[in-house]
C-alpha cells in the first residue's frame, strides 16, 4: 500500500516489474514501449505504457469495483460499475478498459463517480429477478454485494416482478436462469475464449441482448461440455449446478438405504472456502468425520480407485506399445489419451471423434469406485446392490454427466448415484449444523481406505502423468523413481503452463517385469534405449492445441502419452469448486494438493496394499483382464462407437 501522505513525484514501481531479488533494477524510460507515469487518487505510480487503470490501481492498493472483468477472461468493458473520472476528459471512463498511453490523473471516488456506479447497479437490479435469500449465490454474490456497498435500499428503477425466461434445466450438469443474468458476458468469454467450446454467446442488440445458445437451443442439446466453468465465472445466480442436496438428504433418512461417498482430492483441497478460509487448507480428514455425523454409513477415498486407475490405464499404455512396437499391430492407437476427466472425454466425442480410438478405455477413478461399490463392496458385505446409494464428492460439474452417461452401469446398476460438487457439500454440511473446519479428524473406511501420494495428486493438472510415470518408470527400468526425480517429484510435469511436454530415456539395463502384469509382457527388452514422450494439457482450449498439432502429424503426434484435464488448472480449478476463482486460487489449491503427497508413506499407486489386494481377492485376472475390463473400463470399436 502507497501512503497517500507520500510525495506525489515520489514513483512506486509495480511488483510485476520490479527486478527479482539479487538483480539491479535497469532504467525505465518514460516512452512509447517504456513507462508511463499515472496518478491516481493523489498517489503517483509508473506502469508499462497500456497498462489499464485497473491494473495500476490494484498495483497501487486502490480498489475499483468490477462485475464484467475476472482475472482469467480478456477484457470486455460492458458493465461500467469501474466508472473512474479522468482528468481532461469529457465523460467517466471503465477503468478495466482504458489503456494508459500518456502521463494521466484519475479519480476513483468522486461523488460522480460514485452516483454513475450506484445508477448502474439500480438498473441491473430492475432487471434481476427473484429474492436474495432463496437463490443459490446469496451472500455469494457479486451482483449483491455491490448493492450492499453502494447502499442500495430501495429500486429505484423498480423491480422485475415476472419472469421473462423459464429455468433451463435439460443439462444433466448446469441450471441457466436467464432472469437473473446481468449480461456482463463473462460466461461468453469463459466458453468460447477460455474454453474455445463455443457454446454461449450474446444474441440480439441494445436492450434486446441476452445470452443464449445456437438457434436457444436446450444445453442438452448443444455441444456443451458440462464443464461447468461458466458457473464459476458468473457473478450472480444466473449459471448454477443441478442440485442433488434434497435426493441424497432423502436417501440417508431412508433406513432400508445404505449410503456411502467418496471424496475425491481436489474438494478437500477448496471445501474449506465454503466456510470462509483461505485458499489452500485441506480439510480432508476433518471432512471424513464431518461426512459421518451427516449420516453418511460409509466414507471412502477416491485416491483407492485413482492408484486402480494408474494400474489400469499405464498397463493399458504399456500393451499398447509392445502391440505398436513388437507385434507391428496398425491399429494400435497413439499417442494415448487419458479419459480422467468426463469434460474433455465429451470435448474429444464432439470435436475430434476420429481420435477417440487414442482415448484409453479406462474409466474414471468416480467411475470405477462405483462399479467396485455395487459389486465387490456389496458382495463383501453381504448387501443387496438396490439398497446402496453411492455418492461421489467431486470438483467437477461434468461428473454429474458423467454418472448418468448409460454405459455406466457395468455393475448391473447405475454404478453412481449422486455425483455432488463441493459447493453442494459445503451446503449440505451446513444444513446439519457442522461446523466443519473445527471437528476432530478421522481415518477413511476400510476397504478403501488405503491411498497414496500419487492418488492425490490427480488433483492438480500433470497429476496423472506424474503418478503414472511414477509407475511405469519403475515397472519398465526396475529403478526406484526417486533414483531419476528427488524424492519423487516429477517437477517437469507441475505447474500451470498451458502445454507442458517430457521425455524419459529408458536405459538399456531394464529391469524385470513386475509380476502383476507378467501374464501380458513378456520382458522389456523391446523397451531398451527409446525414449519415451509425453505431454500435458489443461483447458480444453490447450487441448485443441494438441489435438490441431496431432492432426498436423507435428510433434505432439509422436508422443506416447498425453494427459488433458477439461478444465484450468486441473480438477482443482473444477467447475464444481468453490466460487471465486483465479489463478492465485487455484495455485494455493495445488500446493495443498503437493503437500498432501508428499506427506503419504507411500507416493506411489502399485505400492498401494489395497489395491494389490483387490487384484488378489476380486479383480484376479490381473489388470487389463477381462474381469476388470469390464467394471473397469469403457467398450468402443475402433471407429469410437459405444458397445457393450
Amino acid at each position: 500500500m502507497v501512503d497517500k501522505n507520500e510525495d506525489p513525484l515520489t514513483v512506486r514501481t509495480p511488483r510485476s516489474m520490479q527486478a527479482p531479488a539479487g538483480q539491479a533494477a535497469t532504467a525505465m524510460p518514460d516512452a512509447i514501449g517504456g513507462t508511463i507515469r499515472a496518478v491516481i487518487d493523489g498517489q503517483t505510480i509508473k506502469v508499462p505504457v497500456g497498462t489499464t487503470i485497473l491494473e495500476a490501481a490494484k498495483e497501487l492498493g486502490i480498489r475499483i469495483p468490477t462485475l464484467c472483468h475476472h482475472p482469467d477472461l480478456c477484457i470486455a468493458g460492458v458493465c461500467r460499475i469501474c466508472t473512474v473520472e479522468v482528468e481532461g476528459q469529457r465523460t467517466l471512463q471503465a477503468a478495466c478498459t482504458y489503456p494508459i498511453t500518456a502521463p494521466i490523473k484519475v479519480s476513483t471516488s468522486t461523488r460522480t463517480v460514485r452516483q454513475a456506479r450506484r445508477h448502474v447497479i439500480d438498473l441491473l437490479l430492475s432487471r434481476h429477478y427473484g429474492e436474495c435469500y432463496s437463490c443459490a449465490r446469496s451472500n455469494n454474490c457479486e451482483l449483491q454485494a455491490l448493492a450492499k456497498e453502494y447502499g442500495v435500499e430501495f429500486f429505484r428503477f423498480g423491480q422485475k416482478e415476472h419472469r421473462d425466461h423459464e429455468i433451463e434445466d435439460s443439462s444433466y450438469s448446469v441450471v441457466r436462469d436467464m432472469d437473473k443474468c446481468v449480461l456482463c458476458r463473462r460466461c461468453v468469454r469463459t466458453c468460447i475464449d477460455l474454453q474455445e467450446v463455443g457454446v454461449l454467446e450474446a444474441i440480439g442488440r441494445g436492450d434486446q441482448t441476452a445470452i443464449g445458445t445456437f438457434m436457444n437451443k436446450p444445453l442438452a442439446d448443444v455441444v456443451c461440455i458440462n464443464c461447468g466453468q461458466c458457473i464459476n465465472r458468473c457473478p450472480t445466480g444466473a449459471l448454477r449446478e443441478k442440485d442433488h442436496i434434497e435426493e441424497i438428504w432423502e436417501a440417508i433418512d431412508d433406513p432400508a438405504k445404505h449410503v456411502v461417498i467418496q471424496t475425491a482430492p481436489s474438494p478437500r483441497a477448496g471445501i474449506g472456502e465454503t466456510y470462509g478460509l483461505a485458499p489452500g487448507r485441506a480439510l480432508t480428514f476433518e471432512m471424513n468425520t464431518a461426512l459421518r455425523r451427516a449420516g453418511f454409513d460409509k466414507v471412502f477415498d477416491t485416491n483407492f480407485t485413482a492408484d486402480l486407475t494408474i494400474i489400469e490405464e499405464g498397463t493399458e499404455l504399456i500393451l499398447r506399445l509392445y502391440n505398436a512396437l513388437v507385434k507391428k499391430d496398425p491399429k494400435v492407437a497413439l499417442p494415448q489419451l487419458t479419459s480422467c476427466s468426463p469434460g474433455w472425454v465429451k470435448f474429444i466425442e464432439h470435436f475430434y471423434p476420429e481420435y477417440l480410438p487414442n482415448v484409453s478405455s479406462a474409466k474414471s477413478p468416480q467411475q470405477m469406485f462405483g462399479a467396485l461399490i455395487k459389486t465387490f463392496y456389496a458382495e463383501k458385505n453381504g448387501i443387496d446392490p438396490k439398497d446402496i446409494v453411492s455418492v461421489s464428492l467431486m470438483p467437477c460439474t461434468a461428473k454429474k454427466f458423467e454418472c448418468n452417461r448409460p454405459e455406466m452401469a457395468d455393475s448391473g446398476y447405475k454404478d453412481v448415484d449422486f455425483g455432488v460438487t463441493t459447493r453442494e457439500l459445503g451446503k449440505m454440511l451446513q444444513q446439519a449444523g457442522i461446523d466443519l473446519p473445527n471437528v476432530p479428524k478421522s481415518e477413511f473406511d476400510d476397504p478403501f481406505g488405503g491411498a497414496t501420494g500419487s492418488g492425490v495428486i490427480f488433483g492438480a493438472t500433470g497429476g496423472v502423468m506424474e503418478a503414472a510415470l511414477r509407475s511405469v518408470v519403475e515397472f519398465i527400468t526396475g529403478l526406484k523413481v526417486e533414483d531419476l526425480y528427488e524424492h519423487a517429484d516429477i517437477v517437469p510435469v507441475r505447474g500451470f503452463d498451458g502445454v507442458k511436454y517430457l521425455e524419459i530415456k529408458i536405459p538399456d539395463a531394464v529391469g524385470p517385469v513386475p509380476d502383476i502384469i507378467k501374464h501380458l509382457v513378456p520382458d522389456w527388452n523391446w523397451a531398451k534405449g527409446a525414449t519415451l514422450k509425453f505431454a500435458v494439457a489443461h483447458g480444453t482450449a490447450n487441448a485443441k492445441k494438441i489435438m490441431e498439432d496431432i492432426k498436423a502429424g507435428g510433434k505432439f503426434s509422436e508422443c506416447h502419452f498425453i494427459e488433458v484435464m477439461g478444465c484450468p488448472g486441473g480438477c482443482i480449478g473444477g467447475g464444481g469448486q468453490p466460487i471465486p476463482t483465479s489463478p492465485e486460487i487455484r495455485a494455493a489449491r495445488a500446493r495443498a494438493i503437493y503437500s498432501e503427497d508428499a506427506a503419504y508413506a507411500i507416493r506411489k499407486s502399485h505400492e498401494n496394499p489395497a489395491v494389490l489386494k483387490i487384484y488378489e481377492e476380486f479383480l484376479t485376472d490381473g489388470p487389463c483382464g477381462h474381469k476388470s475390463h469390464h467394471l473397469l473400463h469403457t467398450h468402443y470399436t475402433a471407429r469410437g462407437k459405444y458397445i457393450a
